[in-house]
C-alpha cells in the first residue's frame, strides 16, 4: 500500500491532498463491482509507521476477509508525492523501503484463492523470477496491471518512464495484461505488434487504457477464464470502447486502478469483454468525481449498477 501526497494544478488548495493511493482505490473497486458471492483477501505488505492507518482503512471494506494477508514490515511505508503539470500528466517521486515479495512468502499465502488482481504500484513489488513462480505455482486466473513496471527511480527517488527487459517473460506470467497508451509505447511502437507479442505469450486478454477516449482491447477469439493459456488462434480482435462522459476538471488518480479492478470483477462474472470494458469506463469515470480512497466504494456502487 501507498501514501499519496498529491499537489494539483487546479484549483489550487492550500494544502497538499494526503490519502491512501494505488492499492487502495483497487480494492475500492472490486468492493464495489464484484459478485456478491466473492470477497476480497488483501495480500498487502505495509511499512509500519502507516499499519494502523492501513488497517483501519481495509476494516471499512465489508468484502475485505477475515483472513486477509496483512503484513507488517519493519520499514517505513512506501509514500509518493505527486504533482499535476496537466489534466493527466504528473510527475511523481517516491521514498519509502517496503521490500518485493518473495516466493517462499507468497507461495503459502495464495493457495486457498480463486483469483489474484497484481497491481504494480512501487514496481518493486515482484521480481520477474517471483511472477514466474507465482504463474507456475498459482492455478488461477491473474491480472495484472503493469503501471510501475514501465518506471524507473533516481537517487532523489523521482519516477521516469523505462523500457522494460524480458516483457515477453513478464507477460508469459498473467491472463489479463492491462496498460496505459503511453506504458504501451514503452513496449513497442506499434500496438498491434505489441498485443501479437502479448498473445503469443499466452496472455488472453490485454487492455489499453486511452484516457477520456476509454479503452482498448486485443484478444484472439471470444475471452474467457476457462479457456487461458490455450495457444492462440485466428486473428486478433480489437476494439476500442468509448468513454463516455468524462468531466475535465476531475480527479484523474487512481483511475485506472479502478478501471482493472472493476474490469476483473465483471470478466469473474463471466461477463463478455466489451460489456465488461464498457463497464469499468464508467466507473473510472465515476472516479474523477471523487477525492481520494477512502470511502470510494460507496460512491462508485452508483456507477457500478449501470450497465
Amino acid at each position: 500500500m501507498v501514501w499519496d501526497r498529491i499537489y494539483r494544478r487546479t484549483p489550487l488548495p492550500a494544502e497538499p491532498v494526503e490519502e491512501w493511493g494505488g492499492i487502495a482505490y483497487a480494492l475500492a473497486g472490486l468492493e464495489a463491482a464484484l459478485p456478491d458471492d466473492w470477497e476480497i483477501v488483501p495480500l498487502v505488505r505495509v511499512g509500519r509507521d502507516l499499519a494502523p492507518q492501513a488497517e483501519r482503512f481495509l476494516r471499512e471494506l465489508r468484502r475485505c476477509a477475515a483472513t486477509a494477508r496483512f503484513i507488517e514490515v519493519p520499514h517505513p511505508n512506501n509514500r509518493v508525492t505527486l504533482r499535476y503539470e496537466s489534466d493527466v500528466r504528473r510527475s511523481e517521486r517516491m521514498a519509502g523501503g517496503v521490500p518485493p515479495w518473495t516466493w517462499a512468502e507468497l507461495g503459502p499465502l495464495v493457495g486457498d484463492l480463486d483469483a489474484l488482481y497484481v497491481n504494480f504500484i512501487s514496481g518493486f513489488e515482484m521480481t520477474l523470477e517471483t511472477a514466474q513462480q507465482l504463474r507456475h505455482g498459482f492455478p488461477g486466473p491473474i491480472y495484472a496491471d503493469l503501471h510501475s513496471l514501465l518506471l524507473g527511480i533516481n537517487r532523489s527517488g523521482h519516477r521516469f518512464p523505462q523500457t522494460l527487459p524480458h516483457v515477453s517473460a513478464w507477460f508469459a506470467c498473467f491472463d489479463v495484461v492491462q496498460a496505459n497508451e503511453e506504458e504501451l509505447a514503452l513496449v513497442g511502437d506499434d500496438p498491434m505488434g505489441v498485443a501479437a507479442q502479448a498473445l503469443a505469450a499466452g496472455v488472453g486478454l490485454l487492455l489499453v487504457t486511452v484516457g477520456a477516449r476509454g479503452a482498448v482491447y486485443f484478444t484472439q477469439g471470444p475471452f474467457a477464464f476457462d479457456r487461458r493459456r490455450q495457444p492462440a488462434a485466428g486473428p486478433i480482435e480489437t476494439a476500442r470502447i468509448p468513454a463516455g462522459d468524462v468531466v475535465t476538471d476531475g480527479d484523474p488518480t487512481g483511475c485506472g486502478d479502478v478501471f482493472g479492478a472493476t474490469l476483473l470483477a465483471d470478466l469473474l462474472g463471466g461477463h463478455p469483454v466489451p460489456d465488461a470494458v464498457r463497464r469499468a469506463n464508467v466507473a473510472a469515470g465515476r472516479n474523477l468525481r471523487h477525492r481520494g480512497a477512502t470511502r470510494l466504494h460507496h460512491h462508485l456502487r452508483g456507477a457500478i449498477a449501470l450497465r
